[in-house]
């Protein structure tokens, strides 16, 4: 047998053993992730998996409903948010405020500049793991 065959069978019997041990519901995947902005005066979801909205409750702060609820709040997310400007003010993606909500269904997240005033982007990106 040659160096690259039992490369290629090495590899098929690594391939078969991780997939028994990382599904769907393994906790180093993603539960849910959307790319989305506020554009033309909407929200525009650009792409996105088990997000069933993004919703725009005020200046730079959104609710992002799942598509199938987290088993529970103790989820973690993480997001990104784009400036809206080459120079000029940052923005980032927060929660800030005691109203902000997580729960199981949904959860809000906030875009600020770094003078911590609200303010919309273009561009978010939100992903959640549990």
């Amino acid at each position: 047998m040659s160096l690259a065959s039992r490369i290629g069978a090495l590899a098929g019997r690594i391939g078969l053993e991780v997939k028994t041990k990382i599904d769907a519901g393994h906790p180093g995947l993603a539960r849910a992730w959307v790319c989305f902005g506020f554009v033309g005066n909407q929200v525009v979801v650009r792409a996105a998996h088990n997000v069933a909205s993004v919703t725009r409750l005020a200046a730079g702060r959104y609710r992002v409903t799942f598509a199938n609820a987290m088993p529970d709040a103790n989820y973690c997310w993480t997001a990104l948010a784009r400036s809206s400007t080459d120079r000029g003010t940052q923005r980032m993606a927060i929660v800030r405020s005691s109203t902000d909500q997580k729960t199981a269904q949904f959860v809000d997240i906030s875009c600020a500049t770094t003078s911590a005033s609200f303010s919309d982007s273009f561009e978010i990106n939100l992903t959640v793991y549990r």
